[in-house]
């Protein structure tokens, strides 16, 4: 879901008539709900600053321009797309639009940093990290991105941020990785950003390839089985014996039913500890992704979901995985069957509500059942 859309001269124009925001709002209240003070204030400074980026004869007038891109199944907003071709090609450049002043690097953790947020100094993901993971999940997912061969050069932007020279620590080395992926831009560096748009955006495509990415059917790339069942090859401590098989197919049939009637399907499997439910929980998730459904793995407890994060990442990035293994409390804002499966690791885990002090949402169960075409609880 998009929530603004024009191209780059409708977009100047709302800018320069001073209307833009009053049309995002506008549509943000209509397509999402209430809206909080504080997007308002970011939208009314950040896009200030794109349209002065935007604002060059070498940046084709009919590119593609979206403003808060929702990807399906996820929380996660994209704050600026430009659509476009190179060569030919279908291309997509993702900004990540952020109003820091000051970044503290976090050694020992994957791709996070501290910064003022809510009037606090809090951990948070590199806006590099940002930018890239969302480009991945659009590939990951998005059947159009994928039958268009649609190419994404994602970029984060940070306008009130001052370079600090050789030990800035948001180009910290720590961070390389995700930097070459999606390369930062800071205060003083418009030139920059417009020289790396100009570079993918050569020709403009009327919002075409926004339009397409819009109403992309949720699928899981090939690159996403394959890495999936590449684990499971050759470990032994993945392969199931006995009742496991039994409901493991049971399973397969519950979510096939599960997507061919619309009806949803519910699975609660019991068994004391040692019995093999995650390793089950593991087999049903390769598998299902490997049917083209959307199955994420569900746990309350962060222990197992980095056991096979770990196993992973000789293929995948953090990114990928985030996406696969996700905690109980992330499905209250969830739409209806946004996902085709959902696999509930110790479900007597279960908060009643989600958030730091279980003051959120209604009931965990509930959700994840909302959410889902099929849900197992194990």
């Amino acid at each position: 879901m998009i929530v603004y859309e024009a191209t780059k001269s409708e977009f100047i124009q709302d800018v320069y008539n001073d209307e833009l925001v009053n049309n995002i709002c506008t549509n943000y209240n209509s397509k999402i709900g209430k809206i909080n003070e504080r997007e308002v204030r970011a939208w009314d400074n950040s896009m200030l600053y794109m349209y002065k980026i935007l604002h060059d004869d070498g940046i084709p007038n009919d590119a593609g321009v979206a403003i808060e891109f929702r990807i399906p199944y996820t929380s996660k907003r994209v704050d600026f797309l430009l659509s476009g071709k190179k060569d030919d090609q279908n291309s997509v450049v993702i900004v990540e639009l952020k109003q820091w002043k000051k970044v503290e690097a976090v050694q020992g953790k994957e791709a996070i940093v501290k910064t003022l947020i809510n009037k606090g100094i809090r951990e948070t993901t590199h806006p590099s990290y940002q930018a890239w993971s969302y480009a991945a999940l659009i590939e990951d997912y998005n059947e159009n991105a994928q039958n268009h061969k649609m190419h994404f050069y994602p970029c984060a932007y940070l306008h009130n941020y001052i370079d600090q020279g050789q030990e800035d620590p948001l180009t910290n080395s720590i961070y390389n990785y995700y930097v070459e992926k999606a390369p930062v831009f800071k205060k003083g560096e418009a030139k920059k950003l417009r020289e790396f748009i100009k570079r993918y955006i050569q020709v403009g495509d009327n919002k075409e390839n926004l339009y397409k990415i819009e109403k992309g059917k949720i699928r899981p790339s090939k690159s996403l089985q394959d890495s999936l069942n590449k684990m499971l090859k050759g470990n032994p401590e993945f392969v199931m014996i006995d009742e496991q098989k039994v409901v493991y197919e049971e399973a397969l049939f519950l979510a096939k039913e599960a997507i061919r009637t619309g009806i949803k399907q519910v699975l609660i499997v019991e068994g004391g500890p040692g019995t093999g439910k995650s390793v089950l929980a593991i087999n049903l998730m390769v598998e299902m992704t490997g049917q083209n459904m959307v199955s994420q793995y569900v746990t309350k407890n962060a222990a197992p979901r980095n056991v096979y994060a770990k196993k992973l990442k000789k293929d995948f990035r953090k990114g990928h995985i985030d996406n696969l293994f996700k905690g109980s409390g992330s499905y209250i804002k969830a739409e209806k069957n946004e996902l085709d499966v959902l696999i509930v690791d110790e479900a007597h885990r279960l908060n009643e509500k989600s958030g730091m002090f279980q003051n959120l949402g209604e009931n965990q169960t509930k959700e994840i059942i909302y959410a889902s075409k099929f849900s197992i609880f194990l």
